[in-house]
Parts: structure tokens; sequence; C-alpha cells
């Protein structure tokens, strides 16, 4: 089974996830515009949608909503993201004021009604783990939207360090202790030429899977517990997006490793 993804990101729209075997909810693709150039999209059909602004400076129509000037990193490394999050059956046009790159992820639902617009000062900030797996997580869209499916965030791991550590994993519908919810992540690295390291395995290891993740690749994660780590000299970054029937987060963790919770 190969988990990762790699795909050349043009000007335009580039899908990334989209109709795969592993992943049945999420889809997942990257804009990228110059100044003045524009991109619109159609009723979603049944589709809410997540725009993300990786970076630069946009425009926003949907309907008689019109969002301008919104954006203020110039990448991903450089503060919090911008979201606007469109309710099934909203079309969309986004017209570049920068160069622009945008993650757009949508997933099935009928929930209807108006944009909601996420701005960088709005978004929480959580510190998380220590000595070797510290991590900065950005709660994107968690619990401040009332999203059907969708949840999103971004990660920022330092050189050296652990995420989604110790081990977790969230692929059965069991409450209170775990919900189903497939994920997918997508990497930039600074400097450029950096990597990672991302494990994707099972408790029985029939799925047991190791992949070296460069800039702009992606890995899905359909099951299993899927820790990663950041090459020393490398900032790792991941916009991770998930989704399930039901929107609630509930994890479990590696039996194995539990010992770890002490340290967190």
């Amino acid at each position: 089974m190969n988990l990762k993804i790699r795909k050349k990101i043009d000007r335009g729209y580039t899908s990334i996830v989209e109709e795969e075997k592993e992943i049945e909810l999420i889809q997942l693709g990257i804009l990228r515009l110059e100044r003045k150039e524009s991109f619109y999209r159609p009723r979603s059909d049944g589709r809410e949608t997540a725009l993300v602004i990786l970076g630069g400076n946009c425009d926003i129509f949907s309907g008689a909503k019109h969002f301008s000037n919104i954006g203020k990193r110039k990448s991903v490394f450089e503060g919090p993201a911008t979201l606007l999050y469109l309710p099934a059956d909203n079309e969309y046009k986004i017209t570049a004021n920068s160069s622009l790159e945008v993650a757009i992820t949508t997933a099935p639902s009928t929930k209807q009604g108006e944009p909601v617009l996420v701005k960088p000062e709005s978004i929480k900030i959580e510190k998380r783990g220590k000595d070797g797996f510290r991590r900065e997580i950005h709660h994107v869209m968690i619990d401040n939207i009332d999203a059907e499916r969708l949840i999103i965030g971004e990660t920022f791991v330092k050189s050296g360090n652990w995420a989604s550590y110790p081990p977790h994993k969230h692929d059965q519908d069991n409450p209170p202790e775990e919900a189903k919810l497939e994920e997918i992540y997508f990497f930039k690295v600074y400097p450029e030429q950096g990597f990672g390291i991302q494990r994707v395995y099972s408790a029985d290891k029939s799925l047991n899977e190791v992949y070296v993740v460069e800039n702009n690749d992606a890995v899905m994660i359909p099951r299993g517990y899927h820790p990663l780590v950041a090459a020393p000299g490398y900032i790792l970054y991941y916009f991770w997006v998930m989704a399930g029937e039901k929107r609630v987060m509930m994890v479990k963790e590696d039996p194995q490793h539990l010992w770890m919770e002490a340290k967190v």
C-alpha cells in the first residue's frame, strides 16, 4: 500500500487527493495564482469547502458576499492561517492580489448557510509535548466553526522533533475512547531542501509504512497510528484535514507507548 502522494504543483488548481480508494470523504487540492489571476468554482453540489490561505493575499467572492484583502502571511512559516469556510452548495471566486497559494479541501455535507471567515488573530495556538517531541499546533477549524465533517489544523515541528507523538490513531467508532476519522497531511519544509519521516502502522502491523516526506508531499491516513519526525536543521510543517461521519475528535494512543504520557 502506498499512502504517499507527490505531484508537481503548477499554477492553477492541482488535485492532490480525489476519489482515492484509501480516502472516502476528503478531497484536497492546491491552488496557485499570480497577481490578478482568478479561479472560479461553481456550486459545490453537496460538499462543504474550506479555503485555507497558505501564503499570499486575495479577494474571495461567494454569492453576495465579498471578502476583501484576506491573507496576511507570505508563507506558512510566517504566522497563522486565514480560512474561509463555505457550507454546502456555495459557489466562490478567488482573485489574487499577490502570488497566492491556497489549500482547498472539501467533504460531503448537507449543511447550508453563509460563508464564515476565520482571521489569523482568532486562531488558537497550542504548544504541546516536551523533550524531543515539542510542536506547535494551530487550531484552524475545530471548535470555532460549526461544520458538518471537516476538521482542520496546522502543525509546526522544529528541527529533530517528533509530532503526532505519542503515536495515536482514530480509525474506529468506539466513543468515548475513539472516533473514526480519515486524515490527510500536506507538508512544507523550511528550508525547502529538507525532509521528514512519516510512519503509518496498525497494531497488528498489517499496515506498516514508512515514508520520506519532502516539500509539497502529502500522506493519506485512512487508519493506523501516524507519528512523524523532522530532520535535524529543518522545520517541518503539515496542514492536516480530518473528516468522519461524526465531527468529533477522539483519539487512542498506542498502548505500547502509554508510559510517555507522564512526559506530555
